[in-house]
């Protein structure tokens, strides 16, 4: 995840989503992703605190700040290119699995009172990204700790 102070995606030329202050997510579902796995991350991304309170702190979420959120379905961030030059894309989930929790996790941001904005799925998309600071952040459903 990106923070912004805007950004947008089109679409076959047409704005699709856009947004002001906030976090643009690039979304990656691996197989075996599964609900609770959306969850985590949803929760995760609306209340990490990676925007500055008055002393310049990290210490204001999104959800703090009444940001917004832009998701971008990225199957590529699953990419594995240790071998060879092209990269294999063997651990992304399909299409069929990967929507559904995309989409979850759209939803449990939006129930977590985040306005959010979506790119379009398996849609070829050009996304600008005006990135503040900058700040980027990867997060991964696996890595959390128990």
């Amino acid at each position: 995840m990106q923070r912004v102070v805007k950004a947008s995606v089109m679409v076959d030329g047409m704005v699709v989503g856009k947004i002001g202050r906030g976090l643009v997510v690039f979304l990656g579902v691996a197989q075996g992703d599964t609900e609770e796995d959306a969850r985590y991350l949803a929760d995760k991304v609306c209340n990490l605190r990676i925007f500055a309170d008055e002393a310049g702190r990290f210490n204001r979420s999104a959800l703090d700040i009444d940001g917004e959120l832009l998701v971008v379905s990225q199957f590529t961030l699953l990419a594995d290119a240790k071998k060879g030059r092209r990269p294999s894309f063997t651990e992304a989930a399909s299409p069929e699995q990967a929507e559904p929790l995309f989409n979850l996790f759209v939803r449990f941001v939006r129930d977590a009172g985040l306005n959010a904005g979506t790119g379009r799925f398996q849609q070829h998309m050009l996304v600008e990204i005006h990135n503040d600071g900058p700040v980027t952040i990867a997060l991964g459903s696996k890595d959390r700790v128990s």
